[in-house]
């Protein structure tokens, strides 16, 4: 490789680099506008979550074949990437096949390996292609994903079939030229490939000149790609690529159907039925619930960025499967997009300027919290452990005790509740009664 070839590496990968922290930089001040919250207890467990959730991708093999599919492509897209740091060095360095000269059977055996996943790659995201734009599946053709996410996921799928290709033609040129010992290409002999020597009938008919072109306009796509893949994923639901293994870690470690009550009203109930108990200050709390992304915890805004945008939590979602209007994919996009808008804000105005919108009623609907039964199918289903449920019932909190804004049939519920320790209009002194004639 030229000293300009290398020049010009580095200055695009620098910046490329450089990019991408900026992004990650944004995205971690974003999530951390929610609430502090402490995720920190039992670290085994949370590794093992780790391994079996992220890595593992334990969930996704409730539909073996698809999550078989799923695993090859995510497999190609990271262990791939060991060739892709050899492509780096290769290009500070000035190298070629940097890796080839250390272990020569070892470096054979990884590269036919990456073939095979490349292949896979290639194969499986044709058929995904195939399942969301001709095939339609309900999940993939909801209104949720109008416009850029529909856009979005179609755009990734075709990138990853393209450097797949690229990486396969690459090697293909490589060994070609290396069998008509030209030039450095001779230096490092691996053999044929097990894919990549199918396309040699392609390429023998280009001369030396031609073919090292060949070999270097993939060898540079490849690498371009990959940057501009990297910086575009902060703009993409793929950033759970990278987000999925934080946000496993950081997984709920309670039972789901737990739901966590707020200590503000767990005290005031306290100190109605023990007045002794009372603080001498007390002091009610401002706000109840969530109205705004700042009043969620940061672990809230992580579950956001992180939402792989499938739609297994809403076709699972009776709410969404008997036509109601809330859809749990919808909740995670909204969040991340208040989220991002409020960053924006901020970048914009060196802080946080009002800008009259919140989450609740702005981005997400009176209606669609109303629609959700609590029943947990979105968070049971969710392959990296999201829980479109404990944003939905902050909203809830705020939209009912905070505003007051509940239906009718709720208010009478409530008033039982306060009035008879029970949902019914009963006495509490009366309860036992349909149990007297009974022996």
């Amino acid at each position: 490789m030229s000293y300009i070839q290398q020049i010009l590496f580095v200055l695009a990968a620098g910046f490329a680099i450089w990019l991408f922290a900026g992004n990650i930089r944004k995205i971690r001040r974003n999530i951390l506008l929610g609430k502090e919250e402490p995720y920190t207890d039992n670290p085994s467990q949370r590794w093992k979550n780790v391994f079996l959730l992220a890595f593992g991708q334990k969930k996704m093999f409730r539909n073996p074949l698809v999550a078989v599919m799923h695993f090859v492509v995510y497999a190609g897209f990271v262990i791939i990437n060991i060739e892709v740091l050899e492509i780096f060095l290769d290009g500070v360095l000035g190298t070629h096949r940097l890796f080839a000269g250390w272990s020569g059977a070892l470096y054979i055996f990884l590269i036919n390996a990456f073939e095979w996943l490349a292949v896979g790659v290639i194969l499986f995201c044709a058929i995904f292609l195939i399942r969301r734009n001709i095939i339609k599946l309900k999940r993939f053709i909801s209104h949720d994903l109008d416009g850029w996410p529909r856009s979005d996921a179609n755009y990734i799928l075709i990138t990853e079939i393209v450097l797949m290709i690229l990486f396969l033609t690459l090697n293909a040129s490589d060994t070609l030229l290396q069998q008509r010992g030209y030039g450095h290409y001779a230096e490092h002999t691996t053999g044929n490939f097990v894919f990549s020597q199918f396309l040699h009938p392609v390429l023998d008919g280009i001369g030396n000149g031609g073919l090292v072109g060949v070999e270097r306009t993939c060898w540079w796509l490849h690498i371009l790609g990959i940057f501009a893949f990297l910086n575009y994923l902060p703009y993409s639901k793929h950033l759970h690529i990278l987000l999925a293994f934080p946000n496993a870690y950081y997984a709920r470690l309670w039972p789901e159907g737990k739901i966590r009550n707020m200590p503000a009203i767990q005290h005031e109930v306290l100190y109605a039925m023990q007045p002794g108990l009372a603080p001498v200050n007390a002091v009610a709390p401002d706000k109840f619930g969530a109205k705004d992304v700042t009043d969620l915890s940061w672990r809230n805004l992580l579950d956001a960025y992180s939402c792989t945008e499938c739609g297994r939590c809403s076709s699972a979602c009776p709410a969404s499967q008997t036509g109601k209007k809330l859809s749990p994919r919808k909740i995670m996009m909204a969040t991340r997009d208040r989220t991002e808008d409020i960053g924006r804000n901020i970048d914009a105005n060196g802080e946080f300027k009002d800008d009259g919108k919140t989450l609740l009623h702005d981005y997400i609907s009176v209606e669609e919290l109303r629609a959700c039964t609590t029943c947990n199918a979105c968070v049971e289903e969710c392959p990296v452990s999201i829980s479109p449920l404990e944003i939905i019932l902050e909203l809830r909190r705020s939209l009912i005790m905070d505003e007051s804004n509940a239906p009718q049939e709720w208010n009478v519920m409530f008033s039982n509740v306060e009035n008879n320790f029970a949902p019914w209009k009963f006495s509490p002194d009366e309860r036992d009664k349909w149990a007297e004639e009974m022996q």
